[in-house]
């Protein structure tokens, strides 16, 4: 069972969206760049419990095809015993993360579409 709500997740995306593209969407402007959501996404990521990491990383593996959706359990497990760095640093390394995130979600019927627009503010 995922551990993780889609909004959460779905929060990761847009902000790993914003990283990859270097524009703070959510700005007033949305032409401020720099570190602040590089910061807010590692925060973010940091904040989350062991539980909610765990699933995180194993959506992401079922987006990148490392696991399959029926896999989950074992994706679950397996992040929580491989776990070997902060998990915001080994997450934020993935260069397509917010592709690999919205992947695992539709593979495991999870609507990435829907939770992004279900998402007013950040979580």
């Amino acid at each position: 069972m995922l551990e993780i709500s889609p909004a959460k997740i779905a929060h990761v995306i847009i902000r790993a969206r914003e990283y990859d593209s270097g524009v703070n969407a959510w700005a007033h402007s949305g032409q401020r760049t720099g570190r602040g959501t590089e910061t807010e996404l590692s925060e973010f990521i940091a904040s989350l419990n062991d539980d909610e990491k765990a699933s995180l990383v194993a959506v992401m593996w079922i987006g990148r095809d490392t696991f399959g959706a029926e896999d989950l359990a074992e994706a679950i497990h397996t992040a929580k015993v491989e776990n070997r760095s902060p998990t915001e640093t080994y997450l934020m390394g993935e260069p397509q993360l917010a592709d690999y995130l919205e992947a695992g979600m539709e593979a495991l019927g999870i609507s990435p579409e829907e939770a992004e627009d279900d998402l007013h503010h950040p979580v």
